[in-house]
This record gives structure tokens, C-alpha cells and sequence, in this order.
């Protein structure tokens, strides 16, 4: 039975792709026999899913719902070759052969990822993002056989919102009738809303303790994750830091500056997805004994880091090789490279690519564009790329949601 994998080359050390990236990778077939194809496609999603059960006595009842962000698939080989702009090529511009020979054979292929701003990765206790790769093999009167790999994408940073980086301001008065007697107010000012990963998040606290007590400000970071589906919302939250401050004696006056360390292995802020929503809070309360505390609460918003790498292009789809791009490929593995008919990649007998195919050391362009006079490769191999936008087929746009939207009110934590 044939064995069908595919793989992707990271482009950076955190193995991290962002808005308008290349991802380029190969799907490997390995055939035991003269092996007939029907088709032959690689495909890049993204989506996001929630589904949890609930029990009202003996019902159960399920609540699920999805998003899809996009899905774009591309064919090496296909027996219906009325959609021609969603066919590929191999490197001499000729196209793949739905015939092959025992061994193995690699099908290299490049996505640009698009630039607008899709919900970073993410895994809840009942909900997820995820964006994949798969690849399908397709043969009459069997079974199609297939092989997917997840990615992790965060989009690039946007700060556009001016309320990101306003200040926050918050007052709360308190009086106390019983033991400890008279009144507290405290002030609380923060830098900003917006926040990189690891980052300080510098909190001014000043209080008035006009009571009998010593009091004690305490500082709590909480995420909260919602899931919605069918008008329904499961909400989880979490503390992920308390600190307190030192005691404000009674009948004095005192300003307090405490900075807490966003941790860095927060998943960022999810606030443009219509089912799942990721957010933080900052929780400044006075430690009062024997009454109520009082509290104020700021929103955080978590960024995404700095870009990795960023594209200008703004087609999405898959290329044979993306004219204009400053990354290229790694070379599948070298193993593959044995004996075969070279710069035929896929075609029947071939069991690798030809190490002439990629670049030479000190080539900063994309693997397939027109070469440079270091580049040994045949220069003008790769046609031109394959625009999303203008594919007939293609499903339309999908709606953006505002990235930073004004925070709801909803029932939480105490």
C-alpha cells in the first residue's frame, strides 16, 4: 500500500509562521509498485471549533459550532482538468504524471499565507484553533489515503487602536461601618492596555486608609476563555499570578508602584473570532479585615510578538515557487537523493530531486525564481504564481472581525 506524508520547513527558530508568510514544505509518496493515480492535492486550512455536552437530568445536549478562515486546496495530479488554474506543475513547467515507479517521490509546494489578522493557535479545555496542511492521494477502486501536520501561526502585531496604548484609570471609594471603622478609596493607573509577551506591567496604586485597620493591596492576572455555541456561553478562568503589596498603615496616605511580569508563555489575546474568545484581566483589591473587599478591574490585551518575517505580496494560494519572496525551502531531506532522471521532480523512476534544483550557498532568493548568475539551477523553471483572488473556484472572502473590541460585561470571577 503506498505511504503518503507531508512536512513543512520552519522559517524561523521558534517554528512560528505570521500574516503573509510563505510556508513552503514537499508531500512524499512512497510507492512499492507501478502505482495509477486519480489525484494528487495538498490543501492549507484554518478554522476554529467549540463543542461541549451539557445534562439537564437524563438529556444531554450538545453545543458546537465552527468558524473557517480559509481553505485552499491545489491538485499535482488530477483526472478532471476543467479547474486548470489549480494544477501544479513540476520544476520544467511540464505537468505531473498520474503514473509513477516504485519508490519515492517528492512534490514540492509553497503557500502564502494571507495578510489579514486570523486568531492565533489555539488549544481550550472545549474549544481550538488550528491551521493545517494535508495532502490526499486519490486511485481507482481503493481508498484514498491521506496525511495532515498542524502549524502554528500568530498574526502579526497590529497597534493600530489607540486605546492599546492609552493609559487606564480607575477610583474606588469605600466605607466602613464595622470593625474596622471609616473609609478607604484607592486610585489605580496603569500604562497601557496592550502588552507583549514578558513585558512589565507597571501598576500605580495610591490609597487613602482613613480606617482603624492596616490594609494590604493585592494584585491578581486572570485569563478567561468563553466558548459560544447556540446562544450558550462556557466560561473557564484561571489565575496566573498573585502578589500582594506591604501594609498602608491606618489614617495614612500612600503611593504604591508594583510591576508584575506578563508571562511569556501566554497565549495571546483572542478577540476576533466570533466563537472563542481569549482575554486577561488585571485585579487591583484592598485586603480589608473582616469587610468586603473593594477591587478594580482593568482589561489586558495580549500581543502578538514581533514579526518573524513579513511579505509583501498579497496574493494567497499555492505557487510552484513565489516569485518576490526574501525566504525559500530548505531541500527535502538528502536521503531522498538517489538515483533518478535529474530535474524530473514526481516523474515516473525518480526517486529525488536534483541537488542542482536548489540554491547555491550565498542565494538569498526564493528556490525557483529566475536566477541570479550564483544560482546553477535553469534560470525562469517556475510560472507565475497562482492568485487566491483570482480563482474562480475559490470561496469568497471571509469576514474580518474587529481585532480589539470594546470588552462586554459579562458574569465572572469575583
Amino acid at each position: 500500500m503506498p505511504h503518503i506524508s507531508i512536512t513543512y520547513n520552519p522559517i524561523n527558530q521558534s517554528n512560528t509562521f505570521t500574516s503573509g508568510d510563505f510556508i513552503s514544505g514537499q508531500v512524499i509518496l512512497h510507492v512499492a509498485k507501478d502505482t495509477q493515480m486519480q489525484s494528487l492535492s495538498v490543501k492549507i486550512k484554518g478554522k476554529a471549533e467549540v463543542c461541549w455536552t451539557e445534562h439537564y437530568g437524563k438529556p444531554t445536549v450538545v453545543y458546537s459550532d465552527k468558524e473557517k478562515y480559509y481553505s485552499v486546496e491545489r491538485f499535482f495530479v488530477r483526472e478532471d482538468k476543467t479547474h486548470g488554474n489549480e494544477m501544479l506543475k513540476d520544476p520544467s513547467g511540464q505537468p505531473y504524471s498520474s503514473g509513477v515507479a516504485p519508490g519515492s517521490h517528492v512534490y514540492p509546494f509553497t503557500f502564502q499565507l494571507p495578510l489579514q489578522h486570523f486568531p492565533p493557535t489555539f488549544k481550550g479545555s472545549v474549544g481550538k484553533v488550528v491551521y493545517t496542511l494535508e495532502t490526499k492521494l486519490s486511485r481507482s477502486m481503493r481508498i484514498s489515503i491521506k496525511d495532515k501536520t498542524e502549524f502554528h501561526y500568530v498574526p502579526s502585531p497590529d497597534v493600530s487602536n489607540p486605546e492599546l496604548m492609552a493609559p487606564q484609570y480607575g477610583t474606588k471609594d469605600k466605607r466602613i461601618i464595622l470593625f474596622p471603622s471609616g473609609s478607604i478609596s484607592m486610585n489605580i493607573n496603569t500604562e497601557k492596555m496592550g502588552y507583549y509577551l514578558g513585558e512589565g506591567l507597571k501598576v500605580l496604586v495610591e490609597v487613602q486608609n482613613n480606617s482603624s485597620r492596616a490594609i494590604k493591596p493585592k494584585y491578581c492576572l486572570y485569563e478567561k476563555h468563553s466558548f459560544l455555541a447556540r446562544g450558550k456561553r462556557k466560561l473557564h478562568t484561571h489565575d496566573l499570578l498573585k502578589e500582594e503589596g506591604e501594609p498602608i498603615e491606618p489614617n495614612s496616605k500612600k503611593t504604591v508602584t508594583k510591576v508584575l511580569s506578563i508571562p511569556p508563555s501566554l497565549t495571546i489575546s483572542i478577540l476576533n473570532c466570533r466563537i472563542l474568545k481569549v482575554e486577561y484581566r488585571l485585579m487591583v483589591y484592598l485586603d480589608v479585615p473582616y469587610a468586603l473587599d473593594p477591587e478594580i478591574k482593568f482589561p489586558v490585551v495580549i500581543l502578538p510578538p514581533q514579526p518573524f518575517s513579513r511579505a509583501t505580496n498579497s496574493d494567497f494560494g499555492i505557487w510552484n515557487q513565489p516569485p518576490g519572496s526574501n525566504m525559500y525551502p530548505n531541500p527535502p531531506d538528502p536521503s531522498l537523493n538517489v538515483v533518478g532522471t535529474p530535474g524530473q521532480f514526481g516523474a515516473p523512476g525518480y526517486y529525488g530531486p536534483s541537488l542542482s534544483q536548489f540554491p547555491a550557498p550565498g542565494y538569498t532568493g526564493p528556490l525557483g525564481q529566475i536566477a541570479p548568475p550564483s544560482y546553477p539551477g535553469p534560470p525562469g523553471q517556475f510560472g507565475p504564481s497562482v492568485s487566491h483572488q483570482s480563482d474562480p473556484s475559490a470561496p469568497p472572502p471571509y469576514q474580518e472581525y474587529q481585532l480589539y473590541p470594546q470588552f462586554s460585561e459579562h458574569p465572572e470571577k469575583s
